[in-house]
């Protein structure tokens, strides 16, 4: 029985022998998209010596090479083999699935630019929350099923990042920041009546781009929520901002890579994407007025009450 397994596996091996010099080269090859990752986790964690043009970068770069290419050319036959049906795989996703190479690709650019440039996480302590001011006003205030409010989401789809099509599973996501987009950039800041507490719907906010925290708060979850998003919004002294419902911690490497270096390149430029993390895992961006691209800086650090519309 072992001998016909060996001899299984030999045949097998022999059929997908690939021949010098391309069995070094391909492992090169692969070589360089582990160690790059590595690399920058090495250069993030380990002391820096600041040598003459950080040789010492170098040094490091070309030791996880040397020891890397070691150990693949070691277990050439069966990575050889593995990147062989793993081609394949890849082959038939791209003409009968969804999973094809230039998703490994925008995929790999995510994890390397997240990896070098994190986002700002921070916390939600869930039980010191207090109850939403003007609950039920609110909820009746966000109109998401009225025509005017889809309306006006739909308009914003068409008219920001159409072309934006290599990233079908974070359509919605992407058609969600279109809308932020189209408020945010037109936004007017326009206070309440004197000692009053003014709740504008979103139908009216709509007509005019204009009101104070709450007003754009509301517009924003309603446009949101009118296309498919999940929104709430967050209460803290003073304030009250709309966040939107990324997923988990992982979802965070794509959505960071789309909006610092594909939708929101310029408003982003050298900043910070914050977000907040609930009691269950699930990330939610910021999309307060006071920046120009999803994830501005927190205006109140404290929350102190959330409004959840799922």
């Amino acid at each position: 029985m072992k001998q016909k397994i060996n001899s299984l596996y030999t045949k097998i091996s022999d059929k997908f022998t690939i021949k010098k010099p391309w069995d070094i080269i391909i492992l090169f090859v692969l070589n360089v998209l582990i160690t790059i990752p590595i690399f920058i986790i090495s250069h993030q964690n380990l002391i820096e010596y600041n040598w003459y043009l950080h040789l010492d970068r170098v040094l490091i770069f070309v030791v996880i090479l040397i020891i890397i290419q070691l150990i693949l050319y070691a277990m050439r036959r069966i990575i050889l083999i593995s990147i062989i049906l793993y081609l394949i795989a890849l082959v038939y996703g791209t003409f009968f699935g969804k999973y094809n190479f230039e998703t490994v690709f925008n995929e790999y650019q995510s994890m390397l630019f997240t990896m070098s440039n994190n986002p700002y996480p921070q916390d939600i302590i869930v039980d010191k929350l207090l109850p939403f001011p003007n609950k039920i006003k609110t909820l009746n205030a966000i109109e998401y099923e009225n025509p005017k409010v889809r309306d006006f989401a739909i308009s914003s789809v068409k008219k920001n990042f159409r072309g934006e099509k290599d990233y079908p599973e974070y359509l919605t996501l992407i058609q969600c920041f279109a809308v932020f987009k189209e408020i945010n950039t037109n936004w007017t800041y326009v206070h309440d009546p004197k000692g009053e507490e003014y709740i504008a719907p979103a139908s009216e906010s709509v007509l005019y781009l204009s009101g104070d925290c709450d007003d754009h708060s509301i517009l924003m979850a309603a446009a949101v929520k009118s296309i498919g998003g999940i929104p709430r919004l967050i209460h803290t002294n003073g304030h009250i901002y709309p966040e939107i419902l990324i997923g988990k911690r992982a979802e965070m490497e794509t959505v960071n890579y789309l909006i610092k270096k594909v939708l929101f390149q310029k408003e982003s430029y050298r900043k910070t994407i914050h977000y907040h993390i609930d009691e269950r895992g699930n990330v939610w961006l910021n999309l307060d007025y006071t920046a120009k691209y999803p994830g501005g800086p927190f205006m109140k650090e404290k929350v102190l009450s959330a409004l959840t519309l799922e």
